[in-house]
């Protein structure tokens, strides 16, 4: 699952929105597809999953959409300011003990 950073926070704007960097103080200034592309990446759902919906919503064909989708989740990714999360969280409690 895709997500950015706890020290990352997502601020939308009138012409897109911007993410700032807590560790760094930066902020990272997004187009408004840039933006839908990490509202959708942001639901919950896989990469694929924002992918057709953000074809969709723009009206383009599956594989320019999942390169889109794909360049921001990436780019943010390269940048620090999101992760890619793949482990499952496990219960800390051990039961019957």
């Amino acid at each position: 699952m895709w997500q950015l950073r706890k020290t990352a926070h997502l601020v939308l704007t009138d012409d897109g929105g911007a993410i700032l960097d807590e560790r760094t103080g930066r902020w990272t200034q997004l187009t408004p597809t840039s933006s839908a592309a990490v509202m959708l990446l942001l639901a919950g759902g896989s990469e694929d999953d924002a992918a057709r919906q953000y074809a969709a919503r723009y009206g383009i064909d599956a594989d320019q959409a999942a390169k889109d989708i794909a360049g921001v989740a990436s780019s943010l990714t390269e940048r620090g300011i999101a992760t890619t999360t793949t482990a499952t969280l496990r219960s800390r409690w051990r039961w019957g003990r």
